[in-house]
């Protein structure tokens, strides 16, 4: 029997595209308010090109995506001839500009009733490779428990967030199923975990290793029962 529902965040319960757009300028907007030499003569282009050569220094900060943002706007302040300690007290408040906005997410159409149905019958949970807490969203009310990759160290597919979400809820693999936008994330994973799952996709692809497959959201109900037997 399901006991465990968890859901990826990011492009499966909203548009992650809206919010990252309003986190990144509202974080740009405190950086030319109080430090505008950090981005003299930078676009975005330049941006990018920075947050890539950090990667290639220090690629353990994958799996940190806040650790990675803080560290990036660190070297950006540092490269702008901000003292070290000023640096960090200014990365700090530069990111956290950032993740006040990031939470300002678009839900999609279905997932609050969808939500509101799953979490009367079974244990609701979160897991995600980015950074958005899901409490701080409006559909925190509905989470047991929420891990992301920099808690456990590794992102999906590596089976660590699964394995913590069983053992958060004490279930085997059988009880668990997971919905998700990404194939090579999501699916992989939790194939990769031994658990149930559901791929949300946009396309016609098939998936020779998905528990099933939906479109919308509003399907979930009708299937979970329908794996629940």
């Amino acid at each position: 029997m399901i006991k465990v529902i968890t859901f990826d965040l990011d492009d499966t319960l909203w548009d992650v595209r809206p919010a990252l757009i309003k986190a990144e300028q509202a974080q740009n907007d405190w950086l030319r308010k109080h430090y505008p030499q950090a981005l003299e003569g930078i676009d975005q282009a330049g941006l990018n090109q920075r947050k890539r050569t950090l990667l290639k220094q220090q690629p353990e900060l994958i799996h940190h995506i806040s650790r990675f943002r803080q560290t990036f706007l660190e070297h950006l302040l540092l490269e702008a001839g901000i003292p070290p300690a000023e640096a960090v007290e200014a990365a700090m408040g530069a990111f956290q500009a950032f993740i006040a906005r990031r939470h300002d997410v678009a839900l999609f159409e279905h997932a609050e009733p969808v939500l509101q149905t799953l979490s009367a019958r079974y244990l609701i949970g979160a897991l995600t490779n980015g950074n958005a807490a899901v409490d701080k969203t409006p559909l925190g009310r509905y989470f047991n428990f929420a891990l992301k990759a920099e808690d456990v160290g590794a992102a999906k597919p590596e089976t660590a967030l699964f394995e913590a979400a069983l053992a958060h809820a004490k279930a085997e693999p059988s009880a668990l199923v997971h919905i998700g936008d990404s194939h090579d994330h999501d699916i992989v994973g939790a194939h990769r975990a031994g658990v149930h799952s559901i791929w949300l996709r946009s396309g016609d692809e098939p998936s020779d290793i998905a528990s099933a497959t939906i479109r919308c959201l509003s399907e979930l109900p009708s299937l979970i029962d329908s794996l629940d037997q």
